[in-house]
């Protein structure tokens, strides 16, 4: 019997008649909506900020202690790896509350939608900086593997949440590479920025250009000196042609080729380096904490908007603004 036999012939025509489609690509903004229900991710850094994804303090950093200094590490640090804390006394938990909701009621005042992830078990100390475990693109979500072990699991949480939203997810990190959302931006739709580091590794990297590729998107790879983990830390897009780094804590070649791209490269104030960690929500208008007064008076000055939130009990422990949230959707086309 042949497969004509089979199907007959007028099957066979309509297999020719109704597809194979591959154009548009999955990323058109018209498939997206068609196919997802939304334009999912985001092509920069700056655009209007439709959706975004935190996750509430763990109770966990509750479990912090007085007694767990480390003149080395000049932090808290626990012994058995579940957290540290850069400071000497432990965190106020309902500061911590307090701010984190700061940072909640600031997204929602822009209109913003606020995705909560679930609570994680108490060892999750970090699991507020909610950037770490993926990172988005246009077209959906890549999840990354997070490199301490302590935060191992945050990734498998995040997955299910956004798949729950209906958000496309591109790819997954596997293997031996490690990659965290933290060291990742978007210059613009088809040009990306990721870090390597001690926690970002060039398997991670080799990985992330993989997924990137098929999607025409670009990734520029940035080698970090010392032990600067993420790119968040020291580098911000403020506009089209205004970015704000830390030039010490950044390679020349990478600021040479920002130049190159068209960038000028302002800095914060010298003892308001992370300031840097702060979130764009839409042009000129930028989340900041008010530990950096400063640099925000000088970005006031340039004509940025800045929403000052409190944030330093948060931020001595390991992370900041621009770690604790991470963009679903942006404006983009």
């Amino acid at each position: 019997m042949t497969t004509d036999d089979f199907y007959g012939p007028a099957e066979n025509y309509f297999h020719k008649l109704l597809g194979p489609e591959p154009e548009p690509g999955f990323s058109d903004p018209v498939e997206l909506e068609r196919n997802w229900g939304r334009r999912w991710g985001r092509g920069d850094e700056t655009s209007t900020l439709r959706m975004v994804l935190v996750r509430r303090p763990n109770p966990g950093m509750a479990d912090i202690r007085a007694d767990a200094w480390s003149e080395e590490a000049q932090a808290l640090v626990d012994p058995d790896r579940n957290w540290y804390y850069k400071r000497a006394t432990p965190p106020d938990m309902d500061k911590v509350r307090d701010q984190h909701q700061q940072l909640v009621d600031a997204l929602e005042a822009e209109g913003i939608e606020v995705v909560i992830a679930p609570e994680l078990p108490r060892t999750f100390t970090k699991s507020v900086y909610a950037r770490d475990p993926l990172l988005t693109v246009p077209g959906g979500a890549v999840i990354a593997r997070l490199a301490p072990r302590m935060r191992r699991g945050e990734e498998a949480s995040v997955t299910q949440t956004i798949a729950a939203l209906g958000m496309p997810i591109l790819g997954t990190i596997t293997g031996t590479g490690m990659l965290e959302g933290g060291s990742f931006h978007m210059l613009r739709k088809d040009l990306a920025v990721y870090g390597t580091s001690i926690r970002c590794n060039e398997e991670g990297a080799r990985q992330l250009e993989r997924i990137l590729e098929p999607l025409g998107i670009t990734l520029i790879t940035v080698p970090l000196p010392g032990y600067t983990i993420h790119t968040d830390g020291q580098f911000m897009v403020l506009d089209d042609h205004t970015v704000m780094a830390n030039p010490h804590r950044l390679p020349y070649q990478y600021l040479a080729q920002l130049a190159e791209l068209g960038y000028d490269i302002i800095h914060p104030h010298p003892d308001e380096q992370n300031s840097c960690n702060s979130l764009m929500v839409r042009p000129g208008r930028i989340i900041m904490a008010s530990i950096y007064p400063n640099t925000i008076e000088m970005l006031r000055k340039r004509g940025f908007e800045v929403v000052v939130i409190d944030y330093d009990e948060i931020i001595h422990n390991g992370g900041n603004i621009h770690c604790s949230t991470t963009e679903l959707i942006r404006d983009w086309s």
